[in-house]
């Protein structure tokens, strides 16, 4: 049921349990956990209901140029069986044309179905995030596994270190002194957040605000708690993102190139629809005539047969106009594309995102983790010098958790002075994290900051001579170590081993600073303490010079060192105060839980008493630091007019240290208090394409919602990664912006690919419109053409997806998602380019029948027979014609094509004049697809071999249309026949100058532009 659940976190715990009459000792009882069920539901994520696969199906036909192509193959199959009942064909070459059609069809519906289903996993992760028991108290009585789908709110539930939280709950006491939970996969910031008991009086705050809270979907990392259930199911945090996730995945639009294609689409609807009308109205004197009498129209005579032809040049004309292989070369190009940006480490999901990338105007980027390594580093440290006045600060160089990574500047502190050796000291003891290798990257275990404090031991060294060289020893001896995960500290233990820890003073947020009571070598008890360094130097009496000697601390002396905490800070580094205290009084001793002052290390009140009159020793500054790579990535996308904006929760002047660092600056609006997908959605409506990236479940909606989703591999949840459009193998800022590099030469590619289809399909339609226009025989049928379309022109497509990419092409601007495919020159070349095509393929069918020779060419050698140009346009008065004969005429193989009635030349007789037609359009669009290598640049400028995979696939072309001419099978179904090695030449001779025809209109493009610059300029 969806109801508003109360503020709990700002009201006290007693207020709470009010809220769901229940006390804290006892639980619930079982009549009232139904009661609150019935109210409440399930605790579980509710599952959208999918689109229904009918439903699927039949959105992949939603299409202008698919309508078509249906409309077409319903018309060929009622002219098929007409035709196929009236001539006595077999079945089979009847309808092979609507069945080519259909399974065109249906294959692109199969395509089209299969990415759908893979696209909605991401509330699917959703659920695995959520816990499968809890240990809950019922009827007073505490039920250890209890399944997490039957908490309802009021339960009251245990949690310790390592559970998964199963619901939305308000702490309401702390077994331990300290309790804090992981929630990154909900908030974005990786360090673990302290929780408490007491009300915060804010009624709408921030998740990480909410500190007397814990989330569904987190997990306990230190203490344990008794926590009441405030919120379930879809009422919780997790399950607000799920209603969100599902609310951006009904805002997803098409991509831009899916836009111009429907556009494209309709648009050659309309262009088919008037060319039909025109060769309609120019032939209607074919199947239509009538008397006059008085003025008026009468004796109209229908010729149905004579109809039924035209209706077949409809269809020819709607399968030479659409591009029917487009869709398989434009999935074949991006998948290629994928194929390159994995090994880039860019892992795309969604196969039109590659192209989508190319336009990306906006980047939005995550600052933890993306844009820095998301590893906490010690990048400096500063002790006094040898006077109270003078300082000493050394710089740490290493961005990882790799102790090998990196070192200290000007390091010659391995005989390390009393000063140092009490910072190292303090950093290895008071410590509790640790250090792995997972087989790519050095992990820590525990807090990030402390990981990072070791490694700063073990860059530091020991001051022992002999242990300095065992421990090097032993470095060398694990690189031939079968299991490398783990990785040994051997500084880190020799101080450990050294100053063995005997009690532990956890951190609270009052004292701000956590410590470790340590038996030193020489029997002595010595206190280390870490924390914030204001805190530490308001309970601290004295300073420790370099020399180890111990003096008073005075104002000017702290001064200096808050003037100096106050210059790290501003660099946006996260600064750590160490000290130590010798003289602990009741402490002095000691050794375990049996030493009569063990109860007072049982309350933390006494903490601070404890941690007093503190010896200072230096400050560390930590930070998570940029990655190397990034400044050049942040320079590529000035140049290439991409914006990039981070967003990030972090503090303020750690996030402009970094940005100044990165020489980052976005002049935008303060987006201070926006949530992601707000930002997404005001950057969308600004007309921005927006690349977004994010690694937790609350970034899912955001990721959702943006033109390119981009999740984080190694640090990302699998919520976001199946909500996103892409995943970075490495998390790395600049894989983001070869990937956009790479998704703009896609774009350019395919772009070529795309105008060379449409222009030979422009050369199709030319050519049956002539064909229609003049009154002769049909030169190419349907089925031909289907062939054209989808076999023979799909090699040099998918090939010149493989064109090399310009080398300015991050020089450029992000092109408008708006941008035209196909601009008004560009259209006239096509139209130009096209009507030769239709010339070409239209006038060697005319030049077979009228001419003797052409061009020394003799076409007469196989003994057909030569008619009038008229007699070729009225070839359907044939039957009128006095004295007509037909000699029979052999084709290449011996075969005899022979014509029991005379006007059978024009039907059955022009497989030869049809077979020089076909491989002519072949030929032209062979050489075409050179033309298409570059959009500008000659062939001279830009060779052929510059893409020596263009020339293999016209060789496979050319090798597909000989296997339809001399395999008769094939021969017979295209209604074609062999051609003799003249006949070979004479095609070659009239496809050829295709090229020279574009290399002028280029020639003509460049001048233009040259001189539209030479007036700017």
């Amino acid at each position: 049921m969806d109801e508003k659940p109360f503020p709990a976190w700002s009201w006290p715990v007693k207020q709470c349990l009010k809220e769901f009459n229940v006390k804290i000792d006892k639980g619930l009882s079982s009549y009232e956990v139904e009661k609150l069920r019935e109210r409440y539901g399930w605790n579980e994520l509710i599952k959208e209901k999918g689109k229904p696969l009918w439903r699927l199906v039949l959105e992949q036909f939603d299409d202008m140029l698919i309508k078509i192509l249906l409309v077409a193959a319903c018309i060929s199959f009622i002219l098929a069986y007409m035709h196929g009942g009236e001539a006595g064909e077999s079945g089979f070459e009847a309808y092979v044309e609507p069945f080519v059609i259909v399974l065109i069809l249906v294959l692109n519906a199969i395509v089209g179905v299969w990415q759908e289903t893979n696209a909605e996993k991401a509330l699917e992760a959703l659920k695995e995030m959520q816990s499968e028991s809890g240990k809950v108290l019922r009827d007073g009585y505490f039920v250890p596994n209890l399944p997490a789908r039957e908490l309802v709110p009021g339960d009251i539930v245990e949690l310790r270190v390592g559970d998964k939280v199963p619901a939305d709950m308000r702490v309401a006491a702390l077994k331990t002194t300290t309790l804090r939970a992981e929630q990154s996969s909900l908030t974005g910031e990786a360090n673990p957040v302290l929780k408490g008991t007491e009300p915060i009086f804010v009624d709408d705050c921030e998740l990480q605000a909410k500190e007397n809270m814990v989330f569904a979907g987190t997990t306990i990392v230190n203490g344990s708690c008794i926590c009441i259930v405030v919120s379930t199911g879809m009422n919780t945090e997790i399950g607000k993102i799920q209603t969100q996730i599902h609310e951006a995945s009904l805002e997803e639009s098409d991509t831009p190139l899916k836009k111009k294609l429907d556009e494209f689409g309709s648009r050659l609807t309309t262009a088919i629809g008037l060319v039909c009308l025109v060769v309609w109205v120019i032939n209607y004197k074919h199947f239509l005539s009538w008397d006059v009498v008085d003025g008026w129209p009468a004796n109209i005579r229908f010729s149905f047969e004579k109809c039924t032809y035209y209706f077949k040049i409809a269809v020819a004309l709607a399968v030479a106009a659409i591009p029917e292989g487009l869709p398989a070369v434009i999935t074949t190009c991006l998948a290629l594309g994928t194929r390159k940006m994995a090994q880039k480490n860019a892992i795309v999901r969604k196969l039109p995102s590659v192209e989508t990338l190319g336009c990306t105007t906006v980047i939005c980027s995550d600052k933890t983790g993306t844009l820095t390594t998301n590893q906490m580093s010690v990048t400096e440290f500063f002790t006094l010098g040898g006077k109270i006045t003078a300082s000493r600060i050394f710089h740490v160089e290493g961005t990882t958790y790799d102790p090998k990574d990196g070192g200290i500047v000007d390091w010659t502190c391995y005989n390390m002075d009393a000063n140092l050796q009490a910072m190292a000291e303090i950093c290895a003891v008071c410590n509790d994290a640790g250090i792995y290798f997972d087989g790519r990257l050095y992990r820590a275990t525990g807090l990030p900051t402390e990981a990072a404090l070791k490694v700063l031991v073990e860059k530091m060294g020991v001051p022992d001579a002999k242990a300095r060289s065992k421990i090097r020893d032993t470095e060398l001896a694990a690189n031939y170590l079968i299991d490398r995960n783990s990785v040994k500290l051997g500084c880190c233990e020799w101080w450990t081993k050294r100053s063995k820890q005997v009690a532990m003073l956890e951190f609270d947020r009052i004292r701000k600073s956590m410590s470790v009571i340590v038996r030193e070598p020489t029997g002595q008890n010595r206190l280390l303490v870490k924390g914030a360094v204001e805190s530490l130097l308001e309970r601290t009496s004295h300073v420790q010079l370099a020399d180890g000697s111990v003096v008073p601390i005075d104002e000017p002396c702290k001064q200096q060192l808050l003037l100096k905490l106050v210059e790290m800070s501003s660099k946006g580094l996260r600064c750590l105060g160490l000290a130590y205290k010798d003289e602990l009084g009741e402490f002095s001793d000691y050794y375990s839980e049996s030493h009569p002052a063990h109860k007072k290390l049982l309350d933390p009140a006494s903490y601070s008493s404890i941690e007093s009159d503190l010896i200072f020793v230096g400050v560390v500054g930590l930070r998570d630091p940029p990655r190397e790579e990034v400044h050049k990535a942040i320079e590529d996308c000035r140049g290439a007019g991409i914006k990039v904006m981070v967003i990030t929760g972090d503090n303020k002047s750690t996030a402009e240290a970094i940005c100044r660092e990165i020489n980052l600056f976005s002049k935008s609006e303060d987006l201070r208090g926006r949530s992601l997908t707000d930002i997404v959605r005001t950057l969308k409506e600004m007309g921005e394409v927006v690349a977004m990236t994010g690694d937790g479940v609350n970034d899912a909606p955001a990721l959702k919602l943006a033109d390119i989703g981009i999740a984080m591999g190694i640090t990302g949840t699998e919520v976001a990664k199946e909500a996103s459009d892409m995943v970075l193998a490495d998390d790395n800022f600049s894989t983001i912006v070869s990937a956009v590099a790479e998704g703009r030469s896609i774009y350019n590619n395919m772009k070529a690919f795309i105008r060379y289809m449409i222009s030979s399909n422009v050369g199709e339609v030319i050519s049956i419109f002539l064909t229609a226009a003049l009154g002769i025989p049909e030169c190419m049928i349907p089925v031909q053409l289907l062939w054209v379309n989808l076999v023979t022109d799909g090699p040099p497509a998918t090939a010149l997806g493989f064109n090399p990419a310009d080398v300015d092409i991050m020089r450029k601007p992000p092109r408008r998602s708006d941008d035209a495919l196909i601009n008004s020159w560009i259209l006239l070349r096509y139209l130009v380019i096209g009507t030769y095509v239709g010339i070409a393929t239209v006038g060697i069918f005319v030049l077979w029948y009228t001419q003797a020779s052409f061009m020394g060419i003799n076409l007469v050698n196989d003994g057909h027979t030569l008619v009038e140009f008229s007699q070729l346009r009225n070839w359907g008065q044939c039957s009128s014609w006095s004295n007509f004969t037909a000699s029979p005429f052999t084709v290449a193989g011996g075969h005899m094509i022979s014509f029991t009635d005379p006007c059978d030349y024009f039907t059955v007789g022009k497989v030869k004049a049809m077979t020089l037609s076909l491989s002519v359009l072949v030929s032209i669009e062979m050489f075409n697809s050179l033309n298409a290598l570059s959009e500008h640049n000659s062939l001279v400028k830009m060779p052929p071999w510059r893409n020596p995979w263009l020339l293999v696939a016209m060789s496979v072309s050319f090798g597909l249309h000989c296997l339809i001419l001399y395999v008769p099978f094939l021969a017979d179904v295209f209604g074609i026949v062999p051609l003799s090695l003249s006949e070979w030449i004479l095609v070659i001779l009239v496809s050829a100058p295709v090229i020279l025809i574009d290399e002028v209109l280029k020639f003509v493009g460049r001048s233009q532009r040259w001189i539209a610059k030479e007036k700017m300029a």
